[in-house]
């Protein structure tokens, strides 16, 4: 991990713009591009915030939630 980060670049906050960080957050949070898209969407793109957020959406598997869905 880099200790230092270019001018006007925010370690803890997540770019979807640039699609090799994206990429670094998804696999860092264990996520798909999508869930990390869509977790950005919910809460923000600080990291902290991003990374909670996933971490409650993961509390039950992809079938559990597809499941819910078609039951609604």
């Amino acid at each position: 991990m880099k200790t230092s980060s270019p001018p006007g670049h925010e370690p803890d906050r997540i770019d979807l713009d640039d699609p090799a960080e994206a990429d670094q957050w998804a696999r860092r949070l264990d996520c798909s591009r999508e869930q990390l898209r869509e977790a950005v969407q919910a809460v923000g793109d600080r990291a902290a915030d991003v990374e909670m957020w996933l971490k409650g959406s993961h509390s039950t598997t992809n079938a559990d939630r597809m499941q819910e869905t078609k039951d609604a």
